[in-house]
């Protein structure tokens, strides 16, 4: 006997770390990712009822994913409070953990992800469906991700896993010639799940917990698989970089602390250094992309490890090739930021003045953090704390929250 509460977070757990791989693993076999999702929560329902009375098995992986190959298994629910059905159960585990041989479930995600990213699948859609099969968050989390509403996002999903199964699309890894904007989409997703995680520094929120490790992972797969692809090289450095400040961030309280003010020693260096081997590697690839000028920018940030001050030139100049490359709003604020501090506070605002035209950022709380510092810096100090409170009111992290009526506050003074 177990308890019933060791038995769900045991399962629990497991869906956190392994759901997209079982899917995946089980949608490769068929193709057919919605009856994967569906084999995959009988399977967990069943060990919700079996687990507590027979014990959490030593790989709970392996009989999920037993019990979720056999679609006979609502049969074996309705029945399993006799001996015939717990014998089934416990025969299917066994056969499981034989079967693997001791070895992992292999991690057919990326291989899952490219399939939702095949050109019979909508655009718009692809990255969508690569954090809800693969990542396992829910439609109504991604909606708002991707300003939709939960019933067309779901609508959006339903169709695109059936169009999957009737196109008959092959869950591989391309070949290089075959990535066109397949490998753009993949990649978009990685990041996405990172920084989904990223948000969520003190890993309180369920949902996000534990996908900055589930990016870093399908980032190291990518590679592993893809090694002369450049940006694939670049993301991964790019959540290195990123990941090795996670201890910086927050203070023994839990306070907010800002990249310029975090405690150097809490810095991850291997990591860091890994990310720099990264970054050189697709350096000699002969092509740049997004990722690797994003990791560059977060290179010379990391830099300041050595020299003790941040080479705002450089940064600046990164950020106007990736301005360039992308057009990205985030990307012009950052540059924008990286102008303040080369060229001061007056040509930084003119730069986030050009940035913020019309209504695209008015929801977007980094560009009023922004306005706030720079009109702060300037003296502008009503202008500032109009552009504080917008920002705080934007914000939904405390801490930061927390961090920007601090910053408010002292305006006063």
């Amino acid at each position: 006997m177990t308890d019933a509460g060791a038995s769900a977070r045991a399962a629990e757990r497991a869906a956190r770390q392994s759901y997209g791989r079982l899917v995946a693993y089980l949608a490769a076999r068929n193709r057919d990712v919605t009856g994967a999702e569906d084999a995959l929560a009988d399977a967990f329902a069943a060990a919700l009822g079996r687990w507590p009375k027979t014990g959490i098995p030593d790989k709970p992986e392996a009989w999920l994913l037993a019990v979720a190959r056999r679609r006979g298994v609502d049969a074996v629910r309705r029945r399993r409070t006799g001996e015939a059905g717990q014998a089934h159960l416990e025969l299917l585990a066994e056969e499981a953990e034989a079967a693997m041989g001791g070895h992992d479930i292999p991690d057919e995600r990326l291989r899952l992800m490219f399939a939702c990213a095949h050109p019979a699948i909508d655009p718009a859609v692809r990255a969508p469906l690569m954090l809800q099969t693969v990542l396992g968050l829910d439609a109504a989390a991604i909606a708002s991700a991707f300003l939709v509403s939960p019933a067309a996002m779901s609508q959006r999903l339903v169709r695109a896993k059936n169009r999957i199964r009737e196109a008959g699309i092959p869950f591989k890894v391309p070949e290089p010639a075959e990535f066109g904007e397949r490998l753009d989409a993949v990649l978009e997703a990685i990041y996405a799940a990172y920084a989904e995680g990223w948000s969520d520094p003190a890993g309180t929120d369920a949902q996000r917990r534990d996908l900055a490790g589930e990016g870093i992972w399908l980032g190291r797969v990518a590679v592993l698989l893809m090694p002369q692809e450049p940006e694939a090289l670049g993301l991964l450095a790019l959540m290195l970089y990123a990941e090795s400040r996670r201890r910086a961030r927050r203070d023994a309280d839990g306070n907010f602390v800002p990249l310029a003010e975090q405690d150097l020693s809490l810095w991850d260096d291997a990591m860091i250094d890994e990310a720099e081997e990264l970054l050189a590697r697709a350096g000699t690839k002969g092509k740049i992309g997004r990722y690797q000028l994003e990791a560059a920018v977060q290179s010379a940030h990391a830099a300041r490890r050595r020299t003790g001050r941040t080479d705002w030139p450089a940064v600046r100049r990164l950020y106007d090739g990736l301005v360039l490359l992308s057009g990205s709003p985030v990307a012009a604020i950052n540059r924008a930021i990286a102008v303040a501090e080369t060229d001061g506070p007056q040509a930084g605002l003119a730069a986030l003045d050009d940035v913020g035209a019309g209504n695209r950022l008015a929801s977007y709380q980094p560009y009023f953090a922004a306005r706030a510092v720079l009109l702060a810096r300037l003296g502008h100090g009503a202008e500032a704390a109009q552009a504080y409170d917008r920002a705080i009111g934007l914000e939904r992290d405390p801490a930061v929250r927390r961090f920007l009526q601090q910053r408010r506050d002292r305006l006063a003074s």
